[in-house]
């Protein structure tokens, strides 16, 4: 029996929350609205991510074109190759490395990316070249294979020429696809495909030269790779080789493109964030207009439990309209995100639907529904019956403790669903720490603004004027939940807009007047001065000529490597074990650095301890400070250094720098190669440069940054067009915030406009009346957020990207006029109808 009532208690209460929300449909549009975007953005977001980790995983063999192999800097040692023989042995090797390449044919250079490859590799994935055959042939033949790309723009065909070094060849095909390419690097050096035999006949295996080798392993069925990367990646290590498997592999770029997708993430979250401010100013105007309806109720015989429950599941109702909405629009959006991010997603990209996705998006849109709408609909269970009658506006204690423990439930939420995005508890708790902060400093300005005004009001000012001013701080005044809601909307936009601007003002290549736009590496001692003289005899000017002497680190502070590496609790960064340093020595600092800390020693004649400088990047991966103490393996000599000042260097700087410089007196004697840098006005004169240079010495490589600069600026292009795209995303979302929030607040002027036009006030005053309003309303919150989006940019410029943060005027020209004209002409709109209309038309209309 009581299972019935209840089923019947039940079911009278959906009735009820149907009639009410079929009434009031459109004053929940717009509410349903923000949910729908919110959802939208975090579904997409979500759902690409997550096909961009299955599409790496399915397609890494194919990405590194074999099971595992073994790579090394430098040609391996008696011990690296007895355990490549103990793996049954390398089913293909390759040596690769960076050089120019001449084309006889028209005179043409390029910097590209030799690989001598010997062997059937790839083993998965395809070697794309046209003609077909040419994949299959060109190592019997004793051909090269030259980038499709170069091809075009250089105008070449197969059967063409290319001299890499001492070695002419002719062209089998063009390459269009390797496994082991990255698309961006290959942008700036082409690869390039010959047989392994031609390798040493280039003569460009010479000091100085950075050279990758790499063996390549098909693994037998039921081979554990897990365990074979734990039982062989240390001993290796030891070896200074590495072993890479197809699923290690995977799982790195799986995380460098996870960094990528928290931007989007937290893109995404900004407009979730919006739709929630939409949500909870909509149902606090709502609800508000519903409290004499739920006085009405409990009149009736209703309980407040009732009432409550009523417009709970009406609320629940939309949210889950919402979130199958959301989830849909979301799931047709990730189909756009292939075609924005182009080249820079490492696979191709098929398109699915995951359950899990869709259930999030629909749970997500009832939960974030019935959570921001919890604090005005708690309201509804202090309402009086006696409320019918007169308006009650004292608070409740009982009331103010239930908001008190929503809106940690909110802030709780908030913390949560930001970690699950950042991963990271730190960036949690400093944004949710940002939201708070921003809340209540928009709510004392709006509170500040209020008594300002009740306490300076201007009686002389005329009947409009005066008029719309009271409205901002009368009983039931929207001034707090408006101005919250267009400053917060304002400020996420801002701070999105001003965000991007850091993100790409620090990319941003534009050349500076004195840097170079020509680089010249691997100029072997003896060559420099002859190298300087073509250069001069050009026309152009030699602007530096670096030493670099490579070396690597012995032991830190009487700890060697191989102990650091064995201890797994030591915190010292592995590429400073394992990375081979081109080092240089002069006397002064260069115009990228700044000294942090310590003293610059410009000169030595003391050898037996070395002071050096290092770079802060370098001391904080090596943990290493002023006094600490490192030793160096200089090609077979180890020097024993001391750290006396560490620099901070501006690695954006188009000109050579370094992690670690020694000071002049030591060095001089080191096996080493220069780097000459020049600066050449014209891309004629460039191209001719580089085809003398390269016809006199084949083993010098030549960056011109020009090209670097176009191949990257595209890059840049790219990325400004997604972040533009979500900025667009999160400023429509926020336009929608603002039309439910000021849309919504029309209902509370109703009885004031009809009242005003009852006792004589004309329409064209009442429009003044309304005009003035919302213009200060948002003035006020459009202005409070754009400040308060340069403060919380400028600390982000600091703590997050550590770059200098120089405003645009784009969010006070553009955006704060903008907005503030559109809160006035949402709420002019929206009050037509009621001055238009007779006033009993417009009660009759607009009852509860």
């Amino acid at each position: 029996m009581s299972s019935t009532k209840t089923s019947t208690s039940f079911m009278w209460l959906m009735k009820m929350a149907w009639r009410d929300g079929k009434a009031s449909g459109r004053k929940l549009i717009l509410f349903m609205a923000s949910i729908v975007l919110g959802i939208a953005a975090v579904v997409s977001i979500q759902s690409f991510g997550e096909n961009l980790k299955d599409n790496i995983a399915l397609q890494s063999k194919a990405m590194m074109g074999a099971d595992y192999k073994i790579d090394l800097d430098k040609a391996p040692t008696e011990e690296v190759l007895s355990i490549i023989d103990s793996l049954g042995g390398a089913r293909a090797r390759e040596i690769g490395f960076t050089s120019m390449a001449a084309f006889p044919g028209n005179d043409g250079t390029k910097l590209v990316q030799v690989r001598g490859i010997e062997g059937g590799f790839p083993f998965y994935g395809e070697l794309e070249t046209v003609p077909p055959e040419a994949a299959q042939t060109y190592q019997e033949e004793g051909k090269a294979l030259v980038d499709a790309t170069l091809m075009r723009q250089l105008g070449l065909n197969p059967g063409d020429s290319i001299k890499i070094g001492e070695v002419t060849l002719p062209i089998a095909g063009a390459l269009r696809s390797i496994p082991g390419s990255n698309s961006f690097f290959s942008s700036v050096a082409p690869p390039t495909v010959l047989p392994y035999g031609f390798i040493e006949e280039t003569g460009l295996i010479q000091t100085g030269s950075r050279i990758s080798y790499d063996y390549y392993f098909t693994a037998q069925p039921g081979t554990d790779l897990e365990q074979l990367d734990e039982v062989l990646d240390p001993r290796l290590d030891n070896l200074e080789a590495d072993l890479d498997t197809h699923t290690s592999t995977s799982e790195r770029l799986g995380r460098r493109y996870d960094n990528f997708g928290k931007f989007l993430n937290l893109v995404a979250f900004v407009a979730l964030l919006l739709g929630c401010v939409g949500i909870a100013s909509a149902i606090n105007i709502y609800i508000k207009g519903k409290l004499k309806a739920v006085a009405v109720l409990k009149c009736l015989g209703a309980t407040r439990k009732q009432t409550f429950m009523i417009y709970l599941l009406q609320i629940a109702g939309m949210g889950l309209l919402g979130g199958i909405i959301g989830t849909i629009a979301g799931l047709f959006l990730q189909q756009l995100f292939p075609l924005l991010l182009g080249d820079l997603l490492p696979v191709d990209i098929e398109m699915t639907f995951k359950i899990q996705i869709i259930l999030l998006g629909i749970l997500l849109g009832v939960f974030m529904a019935v959570l921001f709408a919890l604090v005005p609909l708690i309201g509804t269970l202090y309402v009086s019956p006696l409320q019918a009658l007169r308006v009650q506006t004292g608070g409740n204690k009982k009331k103010g403790k239930a908001e008190l423990a929503v809106l940690g439930g909110i802030f709780l939420f908030i913390l949560l669903f930001s970690y699950w995005l950042l991963q990271d508890w730190r960036y949690s708790l400093a944004f949710v720490l940002g939201i708070v902060v921003t809340f209540a400093i928009l709510a004392g300005i709006a509170r500040l603004f209020m008594k300002v005004i009740r306490e300076n009001f201007p009686t002389g000012w005329g009947f409009p004027a005066r008029q719309s001013l009271q409205n901002l701080f009368r009983p039931q005044n929207q001034t707090l939940t408006l101005v919250l809601a267009i400053g917060v909307g304002t400020f996420l936009i801002s701070t999105l807009y001003f965000t991007k601007d850091v993100l790409l003002a620090e990319a941003s290549l534009d050349a500076q007047t004195d840097s170079p736009n020509m680089i010249l590496l691997d100029v072997q001692a003896g060559q420099e001065k002859e190298v300087e003289q073509v250069i001069k005899n050009s026309g152009n000017p030699v602007l530096d000529d670096i030493p670099i002497v490579t070396m690597r680190v012995q032991n830190i502070n009487g700890r060697t490597v191989n102990q650091m590496r064995e201890d797994s609790t030591s915190g010292i960064n592995r590429w400073v074990l394992n990375h081979e340093f081109r080092v240089t020595y002069r006397d002064s600092l260069t115009s990228s650095e700044v000294l942090s800390s310590g003293d610059w020693i410009s000169q030595v004649d003391n050898t037996n301890l070395i002071p050096i400088s290092v770079s802060d990047n370098f001391a904080e991966d090596a943990l290493v400070g002023v006094g600490d103490r490192i030793s160096f393996n200089v090609q077979g000599v180890v020097m024993n250094t001391e750290v006396r000042s560490i620099r901070t260097v501006d690695w954006s700087q188009m000109q050579p720098n370094f992690s670690i410089v020694f000071p002049k007196g030591v060095l001089e004697g080191a096996p080493q190669f220069r780097v000459i840098t020049t600066k050449v006005p014209g891309e004629a004169a460039s191209a001719a440069l580089q085809q003398e240079l390269v016809r006199l010495f084949p083993n010098v490589s030549i960056l011109d940054l020009r090209q670097i600069i176009t191949v990257i600026e595209d890059l840049l292009n790219k990325i400004a067009w997604l972040i533009n795209f979500m900025a667009f995303f999160s400023i429509l979302t926020g336009i929608i915030v603002l039309l439910g929030a000021v849309r919504t607040s029309k209902f509370q002027r109703i009885k004031e406009s009809v009242l005003l036009r009852t006792i004589g006030a004309r329409s064209n005053q009442i429009l003044k009346i309304l005009a003035l309003e919302y213009f200060y309303l948002g003035a006020l919150g459009t202005l409070s957020g754009i400040l308060l989006s340069l403060i919380s940019s400028q600390l982000l410029a600091w703590l997050l990207f550590d770059t200098a943060f120089v405003p645009s005027i784009f969010p006070f020209l553009v955006l704060f006029p903008a907005i503030t004209l559109l809160v006035m002409f949402i709420g002019l709109t929206n009050s037509i109808s009621v001055i238009k209309s007779p006033p009993l038309v417009v009660l009759r209309k607009e009852s509860y």
